[in-house]
């Protein structure tokens, strides 16, 4: 058998300070920047979200209120974040907790299939809302939309009929919540 993977062994599991994570994630970025590969822009992402939502085959479960709240949602969101226009590069896609592994040469992201090109907020808005406190140069406008856009598009998948997530319809419903709850503490006016 033949691999390119390079094994880790594991090292007893200690928590992350939000410190260290964005310093990975910083590391992560700046060599990321280096690479000229072709990548999906994040806006793609959110384009197959934004299909999916306005599907009724694929999402038959989905009430139409929470249809329109989350097409609208990721329509005007996407737009909003088109337009502060933030530098973009290639970005991991999906850095959250459970693509970070713990080393003895300290941390690496995995599972690297979801990269895409877009602003270093979107990478942020998948991680730890303490983490963007310790990385540098955040705009924290831009970070603010992704922190809405990405749990919309997450909330969306999970009212997919082929989503094998367990517990993932259960999750939809209460983080169709935790979105209401967003836009409405952040004053977001997404049918605008």
């Amino acid at each position: 058998m033949v691999t390119l993977w390079t094994y880790y062994a594991p090292v007893t599991p200690r928590e992350v300070s939000p410190a260290d994570y964005a310093n990975a994630l910083e590391r992560l970025h700046t060599g990321m920047r280096k690479l000229d590969v072709p990548a999906p822009r994040f806006t793609d992402r959110v384009e197959q979200a934004r299909q999916l939502v306005a599907d009724r085959d694929r999402t038959p479960a989905l009430a139409d209120a929470d249809r329109e709240l989350l097409g609208d949602t990721l329509r005007s969101l996407r737009r909003v974040i088109g337009e502060r226009g933030g530098a973009e590069q290639l970005l991991h896609g999906e850095p959250h907790p459970g693509n970070v592994l713990t080393t003895k040469n300290g941390l690496l992201f995995i599972d690297l299939e979801t990269c895409c090109r877009g602003p270093v907020e979107f990478d942020l808005a998948h991680a730890p809302e303490e983490v963007s406190e310790h990385y540098p140069g955040v705009n924290q406008d831009l970070l603010r939309a992704c922190r809405i856009l990405v749990p919309a598009m997450i909330t969306t998948w999970r009212w997919d009929r082929g989503d094998q997530l367990p517990n993932g319809r259960r999750l939809g419903t209460e983080w169709l919540g935790r979105l209401r709850a967003a836009l409405d503490r952040n004053g977001l006016d997404i049918h605008g």
